[in-house]
């Protein structure tokens, strides 16, 4: 990948700086998703094009891999990446962040209070998880 930059705000934004990256993203850490499928019925009716340009994006930049679906053979199964998983501090961040400042949140009230208050707790345990998750795949 060719950087424009090497400013750490411009490297972060090459690898995953748009808002349809952070949801695919979002999905695979929270929300249990990891096929083609699942991330297109996200309700931000995100476009085929896009949806597939932004999973070449992310693994090509080593975010997450795609690999063959255990159960169903034909399927790709998408996992985040050890480098992936890394940013649950970032992702968590935004979260409270946007539970602070958006008065119709989605974010559940005992997750904001644990990342306000736990937040190494509450980021070992998803940490733990999502490397079970999804680095046993590949």
């Amino acid at each position: 990948m060719k950087m424009r930059s090497h400013c750490p705000i411009n490297f972060a934004l090459e690898h995953f700086g748009d808002k349809w990256s952070l949801l695919i993203i979002r999905d695979l850490m929270f929300k249990g998703k990891r096929h083609y499928n699942e991330f297109f019925e996200s309700g931000e009716k995100v476009s085929t094009s896009v949806l597939g340009d932004r999973l070449k994006q992310l693994e090509a930049s080593g975010i997450i891999s795609k690999g063959q679906d255990a159960v169903k053979k034909s399927r790709i199964k998408y996992s985040l990446t050890k480098k992936g998983i890394d940013m649950l501090p970032f992702m968590v961040d935004m979260i409270s962040w946007s539970g602070e400042h958006d008065n119709k949140t989605e974010a559940g009230d005992v997750f904001l209070a644990q990342a306000r208050d736990g937040r190494d707790f509450l980021l070992k345990s998803i940490r733990e998880k999502l490397k079970k998750e999804h680095l046993v795949d590949f």
